[in-house]
C-alpha cells in the first residue's frame, strides 16, 4: 500500500470552520465517486510541521491507493466528474501546499490517528534492526510505520502513526505531532 500525503494550509482570510467545510466535501466526493486502486482518504489539522506552513497550523492528508498505478487514475478523478466542483472549492481557500509519497512498511493504516511520529533512522542501524526495535510498539499500539517512498517529499524517512501518544525507544529521536481529524 501507499500513501499519497498532501500538506497545505489555508489562506489568511479564510476561516477554518469554512476551509474544513470545503476539505470535507472534497473528499466526500472521492469516496462517493473513487477512481481505480483508491482505497480511502483522511484529513487531519495539525500545528508543529517545519514542512506544512513553516510549523504554524496546516492540515495533512492522506490518499491511500493499493499501487504506484492508481496514482495517475487518482490525480486524474480529484479535478474531474462529481469531484471537479469540491476540489476547485477547497483549493481555491489554500494558501500553499507540500506533498510526499509513503509506503506502508509495518501495521496497518490507523483508521483515526491522532500522533505521527517523525523520524530518520538512527544513524549505523539497518533497516531489520528498526523494524525489530519498532514492531513491539507498532503490534501493541495499532500503530503504522511508513517510510517516504523514492525520497519524495519534505520529511523526515519513517513515520510512525497511531491513535494514542507513543514513547519510541533510544536511540530514536522523534518530533511527534498531534493530529486532529478533519475526516472522516
Amino acid at each position: 500500500m501507499l500513501a499519497y500525503v498532501f500538506w497545505h494550509w489555508r489562506r489568511l482570510e479564510v476561516d477554518a470552520g469554512d476551509y474544513e467545510r470545503a476539505q470535507r466535501r472534497f473528499h466526500e466526493a472521492l469516496a462517493a465517486a473513487p477512481s481505480v486502486g483508491f482505497a480511502r482518504s483522511q484529513s487531519a489539522a495539525l500545528r508543529g510541521a517545519p514542512w506544512a506552513a513553516g510549523g504554524d497550523e496546516a492540515y495533512e492528508d492522506w490518499y491511500f491507493v493499493d499501487v504506484a498505478a492508481a496514482l495517475d487514475p487518482l490525480n486524474q478523478a480529484a479535478v474531474s466528474a462529481s469531484r471537479a466542483a469540491p476540489h476547485d472549492a477547497a483549493a481555491a481557500l489554500a494558501r500553499g501546499g507540500a506533498a510526499g509519497l509513503y509506503t506502508l512498511r509495518a501495521g496497518s493504516p490507523v483508521s483515526a490517528p491522532r500522533h505521527a511520529a517523525w523520524f530518520a533512522k538512527p544513524e549505523g542501524m539497518s533497516y531489520a534492526a528498526l523494524d525489530a526495535a519498532l514492531q513491539p510498539i507498532i503490534a501493541a499500539e495499532r500503530a503504522s510505520l511508513w517510510m517516504r517512498y523514492m525520497v519524495l517529499g519534505p520529511t523526515p524517512e519513517f513515520c510512525l502513526r497511531s491513535a494514542a501518544p507513543l514513547q519510541l525507544p533510544r536511540p530514536f529521536v522523534a518530533m511527534t505531532i498531534e493530529l486532529r481529524p478533519v475526516w472522516p
